[in-house]
C-alpha cells in the first residue's frame, strides 16, 4: 500500500509517498481501505510540529478517512468486512489502508459518498460542538462567522442555517461569499474592504448574538466588538497565524462571554457526548437536515499541492485525498 510520510518537520513539500506492505488486523483491530480522507489545517500544524500533541517523524498524518471494512481481526464484533464506515484514526489517514479500533468507527449513512464522509466530521464536529453545546445558539439569533469560506466555517455556516439562527458570513472574496450565500447564509461581509463591526451590527439591527471564529489575528477585536447584549464568542483557532490579544472590558461590556472549542480535546475527556453528537451529526446528514458541500478532490500523491492550496487559502471549503484515481 501507499502511505504518506513526514521523515522530518517543514513545510507539506518535504511528504514522501512511500510503498508499505498491506495492513494486517490484529488482535481488536480493523484495517479499512481507505477511499478519501480528510485535509485539515491541523494537518500543517503537525507537519511543521507546532501543534501541542507532536508526533515525532516519521509519521502519516490524516486524521479522518471514509471507505470499506478489509478486515477485523479476533475478538471485534459489531463490524464486518464489506461496511461502508468513516474511521477517526487520529493519524495514518494519507495512505491506501488504514487500522484502527472498533471504536473509533462510525457506519456511513445510505446516500453519503466517500469524498464527503472524509470531510465531516472535524469542521462538522467543531461546528456543533461550537454552536450546540457551548454557544447554545437559539432559532432566530444572529451569528457572525469569520473565515466562512473555509471547511470549519462552511459546516458552521451550514448548522447556523439548521438551527434556525440568521447567518452572516464574512470571507475575502466574491466567490467565497457566493459559496456561503449558496451554504444558507443570509448575508454576507467582504472584510477586506468592509468595516467588520458595523456592518454586522447595520446588518443584525444593532448586534449579533455569537461570533464563530477559527481565524483570530486582526479580525477578532471588531468581531468581538459587533456583540450585542450577552453575546458569545467562540474561540476555535488561529488560522491566521496570531493570537489575537483583546482588552478584556470588551468582554465587560455588554455582559459578553468568550467561549473556548477544543473539539478534539472533547473527543477524548468526555467520549460518550461527543458519541451523542456524532450521532446526531450523521443523523442531520441522513435527513438532509445538514448539507455538507462537495470537497475538493486531490489524488493521493498530490497530498502536499492539497496542504499548500489550504494553507494558502486557495482553497474555498474542505479538501480530500482520494485512492481510487477518481479525482
Amino acid at each position: 500500500m501507499r502511505a504518506v510520510t513526514c521523515r522530518e518537520f517543514g513545510p507539506p513539500e518535504k511528504l514522501v509517498l512511500e510503498e508499505r506492505a498491506p495492513a494486517v488486523a490484529g488482535p481488536g483491530q480493523v484495517v479499512v481501505d481507505v477511499r478519501a480522507a480528510g485535509v485539515n489545517f491541523v494537518d500543517t500544524l503537525f507537519l511543521r510540529g507546532a501543534y501541542q500533541i507532536r508526533p515525532e517523524p516519521p509519521f502519516v498524518p490524516g486524521s479522518e478517512v471514509a471507505g470499506v471494512v478489509r478486515s477485523v481481526g479476533a475478538g471485534v464484533e459489531g463490524v464486518s468486512a464489506g461496511g461502508r464506515v468513516i474511521a477517526l484514526c487520529g493519524l495514518g489517514g494519507y495512505a491506501d489502508q488504514v487500522t484502527v479500533r472498533p471504536s473509533q468507527l462510525l457506519m456511513l449513512p445510505d446516500g453519503l459518498d466517500f469524498a464527503r464522509a472524509a470531510a465531516l466530521t472535524q469542521s462538522y464536529g467543531t461546528a456543533l460542538y461550537a454552536l450546540e453545546d457551548r454557544a447554545e445558539l437559539a432559532e432566530g439569533e444572529w451569528l457572525l462567522v469569520l473565515g466562512a469560506a473555509g471547511g470549519v466555517g462552511l459546516a458552521a455556516v451550514d448548522v447556523g442555517r439548521a438551527l434556525g439562527a440568521r447567518v452572516i458570513a464574512a470571507a475575502s472574496s466574491e466567490a467565497k461569499r457566493a459559496r456561503c450565500l449558496a451554504a444558507g447564509a443570509e448575508a454576507v461581509i467582504d472584510y477586506a474592504t468592509e468595516d467588520l463591526k458595523a456592518r454586522a451590527r447595520e446588518i443584525s439591527g444593532g448586534g449579533v448574538d455569537v461570533v464563530f471564529d477559527p481565524v483570530g489575528g486582526p479580525h477578532a477585536e471588531a468581531a468581538l466588538r459587533s456583540l450585542g447584549w450577552r453575546g458569545r464568542f467562540l474561540v476555535i483557532g488561529f488560522a491566521a497565524g496570531e493570537i489575537p490579544r483583546v482588552p478584556l472590558n470588551l468582554v465587560l461590556l455588554n455582559t459578553r462571554t468568550v467561549l473556548g472549542v477544543d473539539w478534539g480535546a472533547m473527543t477524548t475527556r468526555e467520549p460518550e457526548r461527543n458519541r451523542a453528537l456524532l450521532k446526531r451529526l450523521l443523523e442531520g446528514v441522513a435527513s438532509g437536515r445538514l448539507r455538507p458541500a462537495e470537497p475538493t478532490r486531490y489524488p493521493l500523491e498530490r497530498a502536499a499541492q492539497a496542504l499548500e492550496d489550504l494553507a494558502e487559502r486557495r482553497l474555498a471549503g474542505k479538501a480530500v485525498l482520494v485512492t481510487d484515481g477518481q479525482a
